[in-house]
């Protein structure tokens, strides 16, 4: 009992100096900071072997940290849809579409008035665009819009939301009018 209670003491006190980080030894005195990063970097190893939690490593030591958005960035991921395979949505499931009308890599939006933009919400973002689980990094980028705001870019294509999905796993966008069509993390469309 002693020994689970310490090995849980231990872990907890090994998570929380990690989640801080360099947080952790802000304004200690600086020849007492290497110190406070080497305890940082032995304590979280070796809690976790003693736990027998090394699976769970990756996620305790904060290195999957690249798809959490901090400070306003927008995170696309890849999910599996029941009748399209998989596709892109948003931190919150809502699948997300192209415009054919865009033109890939180009600089701007073609749904740009007020009657497309009702029906089909640019996917913005208030800094980089993150790639969370299923999507990829590089694929991801920006354009500024008329208004100024930044939407999200795939493969160069900018990315919407449909107006008529009901939240996660809904897809009524797709195939619409010919021109809308769900992502693939491949950055493709995926016809109808």
């Amino acid at each position: 009992m002693r020994y689970t209670t310490l090995v849980g003491a231990m872990l907890l006190l090994a998570l929380l100096i990690t989640a801080c980080g360099p947080a952790a030894v802000t304004g200690v005195p600086t020849q007492v900071q290497p110190l406070a990063t080497q305890i940082a970097s032995t304590v979280v190893p070796a809690v976790t072997s003693l736990a027998g939690a090394t699976s769970a490593t990756p996620a305790a030591t904060g290195t999957s940290e690249a798809s959490v958005p901090v400070t306003g960035e927008t995170t696309v991921k890849a999910t599996l849809s029941d009748n399209y395979g998989p596709i892109l949505v948003d931190a919150d499931g809502v699948a997300l579409y192209i415009y054919t009308k865009d033109t890939q890599n180009g600089d701007s939006s073609a749904c740009t008035d007020e009657e497309c933009t009702a029906e089909w919400t640019p996917l913005t973002t208030q800094g980089a665009p993150v790639a969370g689980a299923g999507a990829i990094q590089k694929l991801l980028g920006t354009i500024t819009r008329e208004d100024g705001t930044m939407q999200v870019t795939y493969n160069g294509w900018p990315l919407y939301y449909f107006a008529e999905d009901n939240g996660a796993g809904s897809t009524n966008g797709q195939g619409d009018e010919g021109t809308w069509f769900l992502v693939s993390p491949a950055g493709k469309a995926i016809p109808e």
